[in-house]
């Protein structure tokens, strides 16, 4: 599944990132690389946008830039 089919609250781990050199270089200054755990925040209301957060560190990624990374749901950590 890609990240952009993740609800509110729910997390995955990154398994691929399928972009150019320039996005996955973007991606990884974010902390978004493969082997990380990312969760989604928020969603605009037309899913246009993601809030997600991985690690301490919050990012916007556009739908389009969402669904270019592979991710596998995995359950919430429990609190």
């Amino acid at each position: 599944m890609v990240l952009s089919q993740l609800e509110r609250g729910e997390q995955g781990e990154i398994l691929r990132i399928n972009a150019d050199k320039a996005l996955r270089d973007r991606f990884a200054s974010f902390g978004l690389f493969p082997g990380e755990t990312v969760r989604v925040q928020e969603c605009s209301l037309a899913r246009q946008t993601l809030e997600v957060v991985v690690g301490t560190t919050t990012v916007a990624l556009r739908r389009e830039e969402a669904e270019r990374i592979e991710v596998l749901q995995q359950e919430p950590e429990a609190h």
